[in-house]
């Protein structure tokens, strides 16, 4: 693909925000801040070297899904080594969803997104060109999980809107503490899971789990349990408090557990 045609489809698909979002000004985002969500390129304003923080993963935080298997690499160059690929489904088979904190442009002026990787160890980023992802979806919310308070609290803009004790991993299998993110929401039959259950980036210490490990934040059919101790490392939440969560906490809602 040439240059010209990769910088269209970056633009294409960046425009695409267009439809839901008022069209604002071309201005430069002082460093350090976070790019408006009105903004629909965020490359616009960047010069060949420079970059533009995307999300600060408390009032605003941005993502997408892989449009392309591509490297995600170390830097934002195509010499970089390579960490893994992008890729298009979860393991439970949606679409996977990629945490955008950063846009740069290179010294030849290509466009490039610093990313959160789903992947083991918890923690990585990388860098993919742009025209690998999707268009970049904006939201507002974000979730704390307090390990030592057993308790789970949802923000939106910065204002608390939902909150309730939970039950975390135990000694052995402790919750993961780090910076994650939602990348699906499946609907749990009552069971063991709930009545919803919902896919974060964080993988549990023990990898022979069912589907790699990956850390749930779910309903239960033991409530009496919360707030406690209970497991292998998800989050479970009483049915009547998930239920709610559902349809506060949309996909790509960033989360930190602390403590």
């Amino acid at each position: 693909m040439t240059r010209a045609r990769m910088t269209a489809a970056v633009l294409a698909t960046l425009a695409m925000l267009a439809a839901s979002l008022p069209a604002t000004a071309a201005t430069r985002t002082p460093p350090g801040q976070v790019v408006a969500p009105t903004v629909v390129d965020p490359f616009a304003a960047l010069a060949p070297g420079e970059t533009a923080t995307l999300s600060d993963e408390k009032r605003i935080t941005r993502w997408a899904n892989a449009n392309a298997t591509q490297p995600i690499r170390v830097a934002p160059m195509a010499s970089a080594p390579q960490i893994t690929r992008l890729r298009y489904l979860t393991e439970d088979k949606l679409p996977e969803v990629y945490l955008v904190l950063a846009g740069r442009l290179d010294g030849a002026g290509e466009p490039w997104l610093q990313i959160r990787i789903p992947m083991r160890p918890n923690g990585r980023t990388g860098w993919v060109h742009a025209d690998a992802l999707s268009q970049l979806y904006v939201v507002r919310t974000r979730l704390i999980i307090d390990r030592t308070a057993k308790r789970a609290t949802l923000y939106k803009s910065g204002a608390r809107i939902w909150t309730a004790p939970v039950g975390v991993g135990k000694a052995r299998t402790p919750t993961p503490r780090g910076k994650f993110w939602v990348r699906e929401l499946l609907k749990g039959d009552g069971g063991v899971y709930g009545t919803w259950a919902f896919g974060t980036s964080a993988y549990a210490s023990i990898s022979d789990w069912p589907k790699g490990g990956v850390v749930g934040i779910h309903g239960t059919n033991q409530p009496g349990l919360i707030p406690g101790r209970p497991s292998h490392g998800c989050v479970r939440i009483r049915n009547n408090k998930i239920n709610l969560l559902k349809r506060l906490m949309p996909i790509g809602t960033p989360i930190e557990v602390v403590h």
